[in-house]
């Protein structure tokens, strides 16, 4: 029997129903609890983050920029670096989303443009005077 007729309750045979196959899927369709322990995990703060990688991996530097305005004078030091394949990338990614989606229905937009958070009203003007143009 082929996977698409075992995954197709309409075309698999009765006795596969009753199978270990039946019975992972069943598994696969409740979600798992993983358990996690983080009692030695370090947590830091970070304002900056690169992202690098290869063919294989993504290179994710975090630090922290004293100089969130504007380009830093001095070089911004590096305290993490999280390298994961694609895979794990992806799963990072589609949590993140999950997290944001949730966070700005509760507290609204975040405004990923520092200008447009710190002077507001310049922004506004900014936008008028080009209309007016």
């Amino acid at each position: 029997m082929s996977d698409a007729k075992a995954d197709n309750p309409t075309t698999a045979a009765p006795q596969a129903a009753a199978g270990p196959a039946a019975e992972a899927q069943t598994q696969a369709q409740q979600p798992m609890q993983v358990q996690v322990n983080d009692e030695n995990a370090m947590a830091t703060y970070a304002n900056f983050c690169r992202v690098t990688g290869s063919p294989e991996e993504l290179i994710v530097d975090f630090g922290l920029n004293p100089q969130p305005i504007g380009v830093p004078k001095d070089p911004i030091q590096v305290k993490q670096r999280i390298i994961v394949n694609f895979y794990t990338a992806k799963r990072l990614l589609a949590a993140l989303q999950m997290s944001i989606a949730r966070h700005e229905a509760v507290f609204g937009v975040l405004e990923t443009d520092i200008n447009k958070r710190v002077r507001p009203g310049l922004a506004q003007q900014q936008q008028a005077a080009q209309q007016k143009n």
